[in-house]
Order: C-alpha cells, then sequence, then structure tokens
C-alpha cells in the first residue's frame, strides 16, 4: 500500500495542534505554544498565520522532519458559509472569505491559511475537512416557527462524521447507506440524526438550542429569556457571554469547578446535592435522541455517544437506560480531531473520494 504522508494543523487561541501522519499512523503529535504577548501584537487572529506557519515549519525542521515527503496539508476548516460535509481544497475564494473574517473572526480561521501556506512552498495540496458550517439540514427542519429566525446548522460536523464512518463500517455498512443518531457530548452537545450520509437534522450547539451542557445553557423558555434580557441586569455582551460560558451545569453548582471536572467521579458520590443536575442533563440528552429518532421515523441502525462525557460510565449508563429501546448504542469516548483530518485527506489521496470545491455548493 502506497504510504502518505499528511500534516494536520488544528489552531487554537494561543496553541497549534499539530500531528504528522503516514497513513493512519500518528509520527508525531503535539501542541505548539505560541508567545501570548506575541500574539497579541496581531491586529487580528487571521494576522497570525505566517507566524504560526513559520513556527510549524522551524518545530518540524528541528525534529528532523524531510518536508519534501509530505503528500499533503490539511488544516482545521473556520467560519465559512454553509457548505456539505467532505473534504474540501483550499482555494483562493475560501482563503479571500477567511482573511475578510466576514462569517465570524476565531482561531479555526487560520487553519486553512496556515496549511496553505505550508503547502504552496512544497507545491502540494492543501485541505480542510467537515468544518464546523457544515449544512446539510433537510428544509423542513431549518423551519423554526418564528420567520426572522431560521435554524441553523452548527455543531462537531468533524467527530460526527467520523465517528459516523466507523460506526457503519463496524455495522457492515458505507455511511452513505446507514441511519445513525449521533451525540458528541463535550463542552457543548450535539445532537444529529445522520441519514445516507447526511446531517439532516441536528441541535445549534453554539448559540442555544437542545440540551444545556457544561457551560452551555441549551433551549430555554422564550418567554423568560426575554424578560431577563431586558431586565436591566446584563447588557447584551454580558447577555450573550452568561449565555455561552456561565449557564448549564457549571451554573448550577454550589461552588462551580475551575476548567474541566470529573463527571464520573462526582456521580460516584452519591450523597452529591448535585446530582440532579447530573442526571437532568443526561435527561435532556437522551430527550433530544428520542426526537432524532423521530426524524429517522424510528428507522435507526445505532446510536453513537461520543466526546468527551462518552469516558464516563455513570454518565452513559443514565443516557442508555432510556435510549437503548431505540437501536443498538455504541460507544466512541473522546474527540481525535488531528485523526479525523488525516482520515478525510486520506480518502482524497486514495481517491476514495474526490475534493470539494469550495464556493461551488452542490444541490
Amino acid at each position: 500500500m502506497r504510504k502518505y504522508r499528511i500534516l494536520v494543523i488544528n489552531p487554537r487561541a494561543a496553541v497549534t495542534e499539530i500531528a504528522l501522519y503516514e497513513n493512519e499512523v500518528p509520527i508525531i503529535v503535539d501542541d505548539l505554544h505560541h508567545d501570548y504577548n506575541k500574539l497579541l501584537e496581531f491586529s487580528s487572529i487571521v494576522a497570525q498565520y505566517k507566524y504560526r506557519s513559520d513556527e510549524i515549519l522551524s518545530y518540524l525542521v528541528n525534529k528532523g522532519i524531510n518536508l519534501s515527503k509530505l503528500a499533503a496539508v490539511c488544516g482545521r476548516g473556520g467560519l465559512l458559509k454553509p457548505i456539505d460535509g467532505g473534504t474540501y481544497s483550499i482555494n483562493a475564494t475560501m482563503q479571500e472569505e477567511l482573511f475578510a473574517q466576514t462569517r465570524g473572526e476565531h482561531p479555526s480561521n487560520l487553519g486553512a491559511l496556515i496549511a496553505y501556506e505550508i503547502a504552496e512552498h512544497l507545491e502540494i495540496p492543501s485541505y480542510i475537512v467537515d468544518p464546523v458550517v457544515v449544512d446539510e439540514m433537510d428544509d423542513i427542519a431549518k423551519i423554526s416557527g418564528y420567520p426572522s429566525i431560521t435554524r441553523k446548522s452548527v455543531f462537531h460536523a468533524l467527530n460526527h462524521k467520523a465517528t459516523g464512518r466507523r460506526a457503519a463500517m463496524e455495522l457492515g455498512k458505507k455511511y452513505e447507506e446507514a441511519h445513525l443518531i449521533i451525540a458528541h457530548l463535550g463542552d457543548g452537545i450535539t445532537i444529529g440524526a445522520h441519514a445516507n450520509g447526511k446531517v439532516i437534522d441536528v441541535n445549534n450547539g453554539l448559540n442555544g438550542e437542545g440540551p444545556f451542557s457544561l457551560e452551555r445553557c441549551g433551549t430555554l423558555p422564550h418567554g423568560d429569556l426575554v424578560d431577563l434580557c431586558y431586565s436591566g441586569k446584563f447588557t447584551y455582551e454580558e447577555m450573550k457571554h452568561q449565555l455561552l460560558y456561565h449557564s448549564g451545569v457549571k451554573s448550577y453548582l454550589s461552588k462551580a469547578p475551575e476548567g474541566s471536572f470529573d463527571i464520573e467521579e462526582e456521580l460516584g458520590k452519591r450523597d452529591n446535592p448535585n446530582i440532579l443536575i447530573y442526571e437532568a442533563l443526561a435527561y435532556q440528552i437522551a430527550k433530544e435522541i428520542g426526537s432524532a429518532s423521530t426524524v429517522l421515523f424510528g428507522k435507526v441502525d445505532a446510536i453513537i455517544l461520543t466526546g468527551e462525557l462518552a469516558f464516563s460510565n455513570h454518565f452513559v449508563k443514565l443516557i442508555m437506560e432510556r435510549v437503548n429501546w431505540i437501536a443498538d448504542i455504541m460507544i466512541y469516548p473522546g474527540e481525535n480531531e488531528r485523526q479525523s483530518l488525516a482520515e478525510g485527506v486520506l480518502r482524497v489521496l486514495r481517491k476514495e473520494e474526490r475534493p470539494k470545491e469550495y464556493g461551488e455548493r452542490e444541490e
């Protein structure tokens, strides 16, 4: 079998996650921590792309990596216009939109820019795979009930698609033939109905829809929310920040932990006064899975639980006991973003699928 070396880049706020793969096997997996004060010198996040690409190249050279052996470079996709799932060649249109930050500023916007910068000098292709803006929702699923608001597809597309392909393979099917319900359970929670290779309905995990999560509120009674917004307690910016970062599980805890916490350990403490909150989280997730089953007319090949919370046996059991009547449940804990990006590029290099061109949306 031919061997392909793929460089994978996943930018975060002050860190760039990188990995070098030879086919599916990681050769290097590391996080490059950047000088925070240096990053502050740039006028915008996207202006950091050259600095970060130089840091990556310097790191690889110091590791003794022969860059001429690279077959492709892949970056995490950023805030682009809604697109179908798949692997996309990084083209001029994509770069122009990311530089302009027309759909928002976020470190993920750097992924494609850095990947292209490195690949261009090596005269090899560059790609992104299944960014968060993947939108395959049926038209009927976009109707909100209020004409000025359309339901939007914003979810953990990369992990959803990767685990969907893995589960379908274990079921002896192609992903394009399977009906799956996939629940990504992390700091954000998104639950999607996958039908024949498309995510035809999914909750918006960023702007408050579906179950609450560790830090986000999920769906709220809109009358009470409107009253709170106009109560004078919060400015517009403060209200948005409350709903995104100071809601969910942590907002209920008498002493909110800093950073992440071990939900498995928390659920193991039967005298824990917060048990009801954790059980409510599992309850809302199960209810959303049940809702997704109706989207698929009850024809579900499997339910997949993935993300960091899927490591907790106690938490998974709380969900399973409510939904295992729908279909068999498959557990894939964690979220290996770098591996998923590499696999997306491998499918293209092996000609198992064709790369898509940004700006040419399929109908």
